[in-house]
Order: C-alpha cells, then structure tokens, then sequence
C-alpha cells in the first residue's frame, strides 16, 4: 500500500493537491494523449497507484477539477532546477557609493577611480558624492569640476544615468554600466556559477570512489 505523504500547513497554501487531498468527488482526468476522461476520485486515485505515480490538481476551480497523474516528486525537482537556472542568469544591480573631496590628492582620486571602476564592470552602478566642508562650500565649480573629470575618465565603461547636481553642501552623480558591461558581468556570473557546480560533482564522485574497495575502483577505471 502506497504511504500517504505529509505536508507542512505552509506547503499545503502553497502546491497543489495531490492523492488524498484532492475533495471532489470527481475529476477530469488527462492521461497523455488520450482525450480527458470524467471519473471517481476513487478510480482516478487507483489508476495513479497502479501506475505507481501522483494525481495531482492542476485545475482546482473547474467542474469537476482537472488533474494529471504524474510523477509529483520529479515535477518539483524540475521546477526548482528551472528557477535555480533562471537566478544564474539574473544579475542584482546595487548602487555603490563612491566618497570624494573637493582637493583630493592625486594618488587618492586614482584609487576612487578604480573602484568605481571595478563596481561598474561588476555590473552595478555608482553614486559619486562630494561634500564640502567650512568655506570650501564657496567654490562648487572645484566639485563639479571633478565630477567631469570622473566622467571622462569612466566614458569607455560607463554611462552618467544622473548628472551632477548640488544639493547643499553635498554634489551627487549616478553613473551605470555600459550595455555591454552588464552582459559581460551576468555572463561570468553565470560561468562562475557553473565551475561551482563541476567542482561539487567531482568532489562527491571522488568521495564515493574513495570508499570503494580497490579491486572495484580498478574494475570501474578499466571499463
């Protein structure tokens, strides 16, 4: 007899229902190819055992409910490879920020410069800010100046999505990525990711070979 399967109060609001859960006292069943046949649920679940598989109600609000016997188990195994799939391919952009001084020293401007750099080819955008202090306030035109500088420095690898403005005592720029930086971001992502999953693989068929007699280990290389 097959064992009932037992689902948390959570799951039970969120999948579908299945076997036992399934209330209608019919159901329109699509098996394959064959054109939906209305039976029991007592028929549709003995149809699902013998076969050794689910039914599973992929229709709740028809007359009556539409199910599918299939193999439910496998289903939500795919259905969470696909969304695990499309996260790889998915690139978070965030804003870093980017601190500068009105009469910042060479040396320390080029290390900004770089970071920003190195955020904007990671895919995300930066927010460049400069604050002025005491009397410093009395000369925005050194800020704004720094901003294009900035700018220029930037131009092959990014794009001013929000342009310098004054705010107080404060300066702010938002710069992106190029087009073409993204993509190049989300593809070593994606490349990264997989190396990940090739080590995993490797590391758990080493594990099991590991604990394998000798004599089956040779058995299996010379195969």
């Amino acid at each position: 007899m097959r064992k009932s399967r037992k689902f948390s109060k959570e799951s039970v609001k969120r999948e579908p229902r299945i076997n036992e859960r399934i209330r209608a006292p019919q159901v329109r069943l699509i098996d394959g190819e064959e054109e939906p046949v209305i039976l029991k649920i007592s028929l549709a679940l003995a149809k699902a055992a013998d076969l050794g598989l689910d039914l599973v109600e992929v229709s709740p609000n028809q007359v009556p409910p539409v199910c599918r016997i299939i193999n439910y188990g496998k289903y939500k195994f795919e259905q969470k490879k696909r969304k695990q799939e499309q996260a790889r391919n998915q690139h978070i952009i965030t804003i870093k920020e980017i601190k500068l001084h009105p009469k910042i020293a060479k040396h320390d401007y080029d290390l900004k410069r770089r970071n920003a750099s190195a955020f904007i080819n990671g895919g995300d955008k930066v927010k460049v800010s400069i604050r002025f202090r005491g009397r410093e306030i009395a000369h925005p035109e050194l800020g704004m100046k720094l901003m294009k500088q900035m700018v220029e420095d930037l131009k092959e690898e990014a794009i001013v999505e929000f342009p310098a403005r004054q705010e107080g005592r404060q300066i702010h720029m938002v710069l992106a990525p190029q087009k073409q930086a993204v993509k190049q971001a989300v593809k070593q992502a994606v490349k990264q990711v997989t190396k990940q999953s090739e080590n995993k693989i490797k590391n758990k068929t080493e594990k099991k070979l590991s604990k394998l007699p000798d004599k089956q280990v040779e058995k299996k290389g010379t195969k």
